[in-house]
């Protein structure tokens, strides 16, 4: 769902770049207020795995494929406010790196993804368990957040590429949100498959004031880091190659012409790989690794700011 530069005119990019930085000014604030030190260091892993996750597309149907947003994976483990800024800086290290999603378009797809994903789907998350109580109702509780948040996401999309005048409301509705329904399922069932292996193998993780043992905290983050690696390794050398919602839907609906790669927007990492090897999975894989690698220092160095009380 990364829009890229050429669908959104500038009424658009400056009104979503503008609800995007206080979005996540906003997040920054509270995050910095209100998190347990002790759980600053899972900023970072969580940017990696969710990085690492993204980009290991799924097979959905008639030719498309999706991926996880992780939006509400890690409003579930941080709280919306910090995974706001953890799905910021995958997106940011996503266009700047890898060309995916445009540099103008980019404050549209921190609002979509980001603010949008996190807030409702972590509020959603949070209003669905105490409705539905122990531990099925907790889960029911993820996978209900977690396609919601994804299809919301595409309905705002949707909303920003009709406003923008790219193609008429009437047509991108249905053709997003259906798709989409489609993606949700599969980000649902990701998501309660990582939420319940953290449950059954690192359950402190979930619960506040947890991580008090340093260096159980610090075990953590080294097994987690490598099976974000692993997940880039092992997994994305097959991986599906099938256009993603959005570009299935700009192809259907005729859009995708109106895609713009700007002279400095072109990618270090073209197509996620690393540039100059013959063999496409290696250069797949050490595109990734480094990613993961990156958005992990990212986040890590940002983290080191919250750790001090506003």
């Amino acid at each position: 769902m990364h829009i890229p530069d050429g669908f959104l005119d500038t009424k658009t990019v400056v009104m979503t770049g503008t609800l995007s930085l206080v979005g996540v000014a906003t997040a920054w604030r509270q995050t910095k207020k209100h998190i347990e030190p002790q759980r600053v260091p899972m900023l970072g892993i969580t940017a990696a795995f969710v990085f690492a996750a993204q980009m290991l597309n799924f097979p959905v149907a008639g030719g498309t494929s999706g991926h996880l947003m992780g939006a509400v994976l890690t409003s579930v483990l941080l709280g919306p406010n910090a995974a706001i800024i953890v799905i910021t800086s995958v997106l940011v290290v996503q266009c700047l790196l890898f060309a995916d999603g445009g540099v103008l378009a980019l404050g549209a797809n921190i609002f979509n993804m980001a603010v949008i994903g996190s807030v409702v789907g972590g509020f959603l998350y949070r209003g669905v368990s105490r409705v539905l109580p122990g531990e099925w109702g907790n889960i029911s509780a993820v996978a209900i957040a977690a396609w919601f948040s994804v299809v919301l996401s595409s309905i705002c999309c949707a909303g920003e590429l009709a406003w923008s005048g790219t193609v008429s409301w009437d047509a991108a509705f249905p053709a997003m949100a259906g798709i989409h329904a489609l993606i949700g399922v599969g980000e649902a069932l990701i998501t309660c498959l990582v939420i319940t292996a953290v449950k059954r193998s690192r359950p402190e993780l979930l619960k506040a004031n947890s991580g008090k043992n340093g260096a159980r905290t610090g075990s953590v983050i080294v097994y987690a880091l490598l099976l974000a690696i692993g997940l880039v390794m092992f997994i994305s050398p097959f991986v599906s190659t099938w256009p993603d919602g959005l570009e299935m839907v700009a192809a259907k609906l005729g859009f995708d012409q109106k895609a713009i790669q700007y002279p400095l927007a072109e990618e270090l990492f073209p197509g996620y790989k690393f540039p100059g090897l013959d063999s496409s999975t290696t250069a797949a894989i050490i595109g990734g690794v480094l990613g993961v690698l990156m958005v992990f220092l990212l986040v890590s160095i940002l983290s080191r700011k919250l750790k001090t009380r506003a």
